[in-house]
């Protein structure tokens, strides 16, 4: 029998990464896991934890304004980004520092450096002149931003990766990009008192969420301030001496600071010597696997970004526990990709659970209830604003089932995780009825909602 330097080599030390690692060294096997950069991966390091500080620093402006209505006054109140940064970085390499510390504990060796496989059961660790071997392989690497090489001059756009370490707050920012990566920094650099402008080819925000859930937030937005341009995008990026000249399809010229590419995110497979190891890629570039996360190679899995599956944290740390399950408890497990609650920390922000009104009616052979409300919450009663929250149930008519919740407004990411408990459960709409509300509070518009909605709704995707 071969004998191997480890039962299990995780390559990428993001949070898929680390929780199949420790779970498996915690369960006596020995295990090694390779980081080229950080401890953390991408939600740590460059993704969700940083930007969601972001988004709660620039939310500050939005509460002095609100505060005013209340009666408090504040002269002089002043956002100093140097001090932002500071504080965010030592926060960042604390959780990163806890994250290499549980490793120690649970007994797995952090390798620093890039691991590339030479064959299926051998990595090499570049620079080093180190060679593992390993029973079992797992990919965990996630992915990185994309910026489209065919624009001249995208050279000088950042990504959100740079986005975290600007040397100094820009005056005038343009985003390119509609998902919830360009939404949400639209919303950061806007609270921080930046000139923002969001572009985007497609007709709408959001592609893939609910029809009404993207047209209310592209009006909610454009009253934070954000400039939004629709069906168009750059033709080049020309830099002169005083800023950037973003040149449209429309014919615009905007001149900026920066400009920002959230154009989408692509797996971290280059160089990875995957051809090697036997580990083929699917047709859109991600790595091939299947329902217990296997890849082509009969001991190599892979998950997270890196399978372009579901692209979210908390998925691939699942991902990572039915990876262990099923590989050495012999327990096999597949994640249940079904009625996964995300949310946007866009201002205000979503949270969204299940089918989108669209995809029910395509999978509802006996159509669909649909339950919307529209309304001001009471925190912006004595400020004059005009914001708006949205909440709307999606329901199977017949089976009464409620397939889908969609919230746009303050505090909608933590009342959607309450919810997706109910969609995930199939509770029917009767059921949400006969629940009590909590009153005063937004989330009791759930749980009260009675008209059904005129079968007048869009329904295209």
């Amino acid at each position: 029998m071969t004998q191997y330097d480890y039962d299990l080599f995780v390559i990428g030390a993001g949070s898929g990464g680390v929780r199949a690692a420790r779970l498996t060294a915690l369960g006596g096997k020995k295990v090694a896991i390779a980081e080229e950069y950080r401890v953390g991966g991408t939600c740590v390091i460059r993704g969700c934890v940083p930007k969601k500080f972001m988004v709660m620093a620039s939310e500050v402006s939005h509460a002095l304004e609100i505060a005013e209505g209340y009666g408090w006054s504040f002269e002089g109140a002043k956002f100093a980004w140097p001090t932002f940064l500071q504080a965010k970085d030592v926060e960042i390499a604390r959780l990163s520092g806890i994250y290499a510390a549980n490793l120690g504990k649970a007994g797995v060796d952090l390798v620093h450096g890039r691991a590339v496989l030479k064959d299926a059961h051998t990595v090499e660790i570049v620079g080093k002149n180190q060679t593992i071997t390993a029973e079992k392989i797992l990919i965990a690497t996630g992915g990185r931003p994309w910026k489209p090489d065919s624009v001249p001059g995208i050279e000088h756009a950042i990504t959100s990766e740079e986005a975290f370490h600007l040397p100094e707050l820009p005056k005038r920012i343009l985003i390119a990009g509609g998902g919830y990566i360009a939404v949400e920094f639209a919303g950061i650099f806007a609270g921080l008192g930046v000139e923002t402008t969001l572009i985007y080819r497609g007709p709408n925000i959001l592609r893939g969420f609910d029809d009404d859930v993207r047209a209310h937030l592209a009006g909610e937005i454009e009253k934070r301030g954000i400039k939004v341009i629709l069906g168009c995008q750059h033709t080049s990026i020309e830099k002169t001496e005083t800023g950037l000249i973003n040149h449209l399809e429309n014919g615009m010229a905007i001149e900026t600071d920066v400009v920002m590419f959230a154009t989408g995110r692509v797996p971290y497979v280059q160089d990875l010597g995957l051809e090697a190891a036997g580990v083929e890629l699917n047709d859109d570039g991600a790595i091939k696997v299947n329902r217990f996360s296997k890849t082509t190679a009969d001991n190599i899995w892979a998950i997270g970004d890196v399978t372009d599956r579901m692209n979210l944290t908390p998925v691939a740390i699942r991902e990572g526990v039915a990876f262990h399950e099923t590989v050495f408890k012999d327990n096999p497990q597949s994640f249940d990709y079904e009625a996964v609650a995300t949310a946007v920390f866009s201002q205000p922000p979503v949270g969204t659970v299940g089918l989108t009104e669209h995809e029910a009616r395509q999978a509802c052979s006996g159509g669909v209830d649909v339950y919307v409300t529209r309304f001001r919450p009471m925190k912006y009663a004595f400020t004059g604003s005009d914001e708006r929250v949205l909440m709307k149930l999606v329901v199977d008519a017949d089976s009464q089932r409620v397939v889908g919740c969609h919230i746009v407004g303050p505090d909608s990411p933590e009342m959607i995780q309450l919810a997706a408990i109910a969609v995930k459960a199939g509770l029917t709409k009767a059921q949400w009825d006969a629940t009590c509300a909590v009153h005063p509070t937004m989330a009791e518009e759930l749980v009260t909602l009675k008209e059904k909605q005129a079968p007048t709704s869009m329904a295209a995707g």
